[in-house]
């Protein structure tokens, strides 16, 4: 960090309990990853109204929803990554509505009401099923 001079621009939180304050000061959630595997951080940001803008990588193209809740880059695209928050920064009543659509998304298709019942409906299925042995 020194040798990029950002030491003054950036913070290391360290671990933390209480995301909802942090996050909720935030514009945008940018999640660049290489890998990953559903993006959790990615949905509790969209939660708290956070358009998120991320990789093509894993579940994030189903968690967000490109042009709606924010938007997704190919994998390493920082240059597109960065033109999304331009657009998005730059335009309040796009903001807005991403910003909304964010968290409605979050409430309707990944809140843990509907995600355990999801989660019962599946398993009593599995195990409903004759096993093949």
């Amino acid at each position: 960090m020194r040798e990029l001079n950002i030491i003054d621009d950036v913070k290391f939180l360290g671990k933390q309990v209480e995301l909802v304050p942090i996050l909720s000061a935030t514009d945008l959630f940018l999640i660049p990853s290489q890998s990953e595997s559903f993006g959790l951080s990615a949905l509790e940001a969209m939660a708290c109204e956070i358009p998120v803008i991320a990789s093509s990588v894993g579940g994030l193209p189903e968690l967000v929803i490109h042009g709606e809740t924010g938007y997704i880059s190919e994998i390493g695209d920082i240059e597109r990554m960065a033109k999304y928050v331009i657009d998005l920064l730059s335009n309040n009543i796009k903001y807005k509505m991403f910003a909304a659509a964010s968290r409605k998304r979050a409430v309707d298709f990944f809140h843990l009401d509907k995600v355990v019942d999801q989660y019962e409906i599946f398993y009593k299925k599995i195990l409903s099923e004759k096993s093949p042995l």
